[in-house]
């Protein structure tokens, strides 16, 4: 490869690992050329990049974009899978895509932020529920305490309010 085609992969490389919120990598031998296309095909509905990168372009690409602790999780071949939204939904389109073929694929690791993700943690992270669950439970939860105290303060109220009725219609009768 000519110096200035490598500079010109790093540097876009570079760029790609700066936009992308979430940074999965895997192991890609023993799949196909057609299989890698269905694999990028699939991502790609999903918006997730897939990318079979060469680790010293990746290496100088990391330094680059300002994420060197992302050549701790690589080691052999590698191809990245760049989520550039919802850091979940470049996790679970990736781990559908594995379980639902017999691909001799496997995660090996992910960055997020600035945080090294295991591969168990990648795979928890696709297991989540959406981001609009996620949101509806957590104002679930903020509103249980007011509702606890609607209902303890309210309570004496009420059975104020029934020996008053029951005291009311015992005179009228």
């Amino acid at each position: 490869m000519l110096r200035e085609k490598k500079v010109l992969i790093a540097s876009n490389l570079a760029d790609d690992l700066s936009r992308s919120t979430i940074i999965i990598a895997t192991n890609y031998q023993g799949l196909l050329a057609k299989q890698m296309a269905e694999l990028r095909n699939a991502l790609a509905k999903a918006g997730v990049e897939y990318h079979v990168v060469k680790n010293t372009l990746l290496y100088r690409a990391a330094e680059k974009a300002g994420k060197p602790q992302l050549m701790n999780i690589i080691e052999g071949p590698v191809a990245l899978a760049f989520g550039y939204d919802d850091v979940v939904n470049a996790a679970k389109a990736l781990n559908q895509y594995i379980k639902s073929t017999t691909l001799p694929l496997q995660i090996k690791g992910g960055l997020l932020g600035d945080r090294i993700l295991l591969p168990e943690e990648v795979i928890s992270l696709a297991d989540l529920p959406p981001k609009e669950i996620l949101i509806s439970k957590l104002i679930r939860q903020l509103q249980a305490p007011v509702g606890n105290l609607h209902n303890i303060l309210s309570l004496p109220l009420q059975g104020l309010l029934n020996v008053l009725q029951n005291r009311a219609q015992i005179t009228s009768e």
